[in-house]
């Protein structure tokens, strides 16, 4: 278990002790790196992750995972699901990689053998576009995550890349922290964490500091985004969010609108009486119309665990000294989660949220893209009001906001309904290239839109491009 002070007071502490060990690596390619001296991997002895506990350095051949799957440098079953499958892997990337973990009492994480959280992985391309991109993880997966989807593509442009496992990882994150909602806080001080790190390793390995920072990242991943830009603007020029995680104290959040699907859906799917207002009750939820063929998925693999596992974190009480609640409980068992109402609620548990909660204030420029068939963070519920959150807070001039017509919350489904479906990867990417142009020329990226589904059957076209003005 980690107090919440005791990382932050961690990360105040300089000089602490960090241990460098081998690992096997890829042959190194020959040519002078970015220093001047021979060989790729000629400066890697000087690499310090500051306040790192733990780091190992790799000289790589290839840092996508065209070639990190075969040399043992990434984690598949940490993206497993996350990418259509026809997503293209690009290749010709060499540079160093560095894994390791900060401080940390959790262990969660069993990347490694390592059995410790506050994992991490920084990469360092060899030719560098004198930029760095920081990532949190979607759900509770660990730092490989966003390899397949953000990963190789930002290193292909040349960007150095780090990703962190946010400190705790898996099903039971909840038991992390001494109170609720520290686990999730936790997420956002990994974060700022290993930016200033990896800012740092930045300017041992190529001699300068990033002239840009980026911070992106899908989902929770998403949400850390939000978070950054709104306390700690200052380590970024600007931010990518893709279908961020709305935490607000006074709702909508997710604990407002699962419950009523767990309630609904079952009856919805049973037929006959009451499915018509079992339909009506999903779609007041923020269940869209039209989003039906995807419920039966999200019902069996998402509502009802995210529901109980969340409601856990931030409301351990409900459900007394029973963990995470049962599950697919039918309404009217004790303690139930779908039964759960969060605006009935002891004051408790919104001093909970309101450790993790967002107020649209943010201080860099932020591109939002969200699927308007997103079953899981229903966009009505959820980037909808961020924006107008943003807006209110008198920051709207800092905010572009896409509705991907089409896209839903993981992009694998696209694979199984890909003439209902898009792909949301191409339109990051879209929007990823926008804030470039955004914070290095002045640029205004497109107003905000819903980005129409294009007319097209070809699976390949969808996943090529996603252009956000037309």
């Amino acid at each position: 278990m980690r107090p919440a002070r005791s990382l932050r007071g961690a990360l105040a502490l300089t000089g602490l002790l960090v241990t460098l060990a081998a690992v096997p690596a890829a042959a190194e390619p020959s040519g002078a790196g970015p220093d001047g001296s021979a060989g790729h991997c000629a400066s890697s002895a000087r690499l310090k992750v500051p306040g790192a506990e733990h780091q190992e350095k790799s000289c790589l051949a290839e840092l996508t995972t065209a070639g990190t799957v075969a040399s043992g440098h990434t984690d598949p079953a940490d993206w497993a699901g996350l990418t259509p499958a026809g997503l293209p892997t690009p290749r010709g990337v060499p540079g160093i990689q560095i894994d390791g973990y900060f401080p940390d009492t959790s262990t969660t994480n069993t990347n490694h053998g390592w059995k410790h959280d506050a994992q991490f992985v920084i990469r360092l391309p060899d030719r560098w576009n004198g930029g760095l991109v920081v990532a949190g993880t979607p759900g509770v997966r660990e730092q490989y995550a966003n390899d397949r989807a953000i990963g190789d593509w930002v290193l292909a442009k040349g960007y150095a890349f780090a990703s962190t496992d946010k400190g705790n990882t898996g099903a039971a994150f909840y038991r992390d922290g001494e109170g609720s909602g520290d686990a999730i806080a936790e997420w956002n001080d990994r974060v700022t964490q290993l930016t200033r790190a990896a800012k740092t390793v930045v300017a041992q390995r190529y001699h300068r500091p990033p002239v840009r920072t980026l911070a992106t990242g899908m989902s929770n991943g998403g949400y850390l985004v939000r978070w950054q830009l709104e306390n700690h603007p200052g380590l970024y020029d600007g931010g990518v969010d893709w279908e961020g995680t709305l935490w607000r104290t006074d709702g909508p959040n997710l604990l407002d609108f699962l419950p009523p699907a767990l309630r609904a859906y079952p009856v919805y799917a049973a037929g006959g009486e009451g499915a018509d207002k079992a339909h009506r009750e999903m779609v007041a939820a923020g269940f869209p119309a039209g989003s039906e063929f995807l419920w039966p998925y999200h019902h069996q693999v998402y509502w009802d665990l995210t529901q109980r596992i969340y409601r856990e974190e931030l409301d351990p009480g409900y459900d007394g000294a029973t963990e995470a609640g049962t599950p697919f409980c039918a309404p009217g068992t004790p303690a139930c989660d779908a039964d759960y109402a969060y605006a009935t609620r002891p004051r408790e548990v919104r001093a909970a949220v309101k450790k993790i909660a967002l107020t649209g204030r943010i201080g860099k420029p932020l591109i939002t893209v969200h699927g308007t068939l997103d079953v899981q963070l229903p966009i009505s519920e959820d980037s909808d009001v961020y924006a107008k959150m943003v807006r209110d807070a008198g920051r709207g001039g800092l905010l572009r906001y896409y509705r991907v017509e089409g896209g839903t919350h993981v992009d694998s489904l696209f694979d199984t309904f890909p003439d209902k479906l898009r792909p949301l990867v191409p339109c990051h990417r879209s929007a990823f290239t926008a804030m470039e142009k955004w914070i290095d020329r002045g640029q205004r990226p497109p107003h905000s839109r819903t980005v129409p589904r294009p007319d097209t059957a070809d699976p390949a076209a969808l996943i090529a491009e996603c252009p956000l003005a037309r």
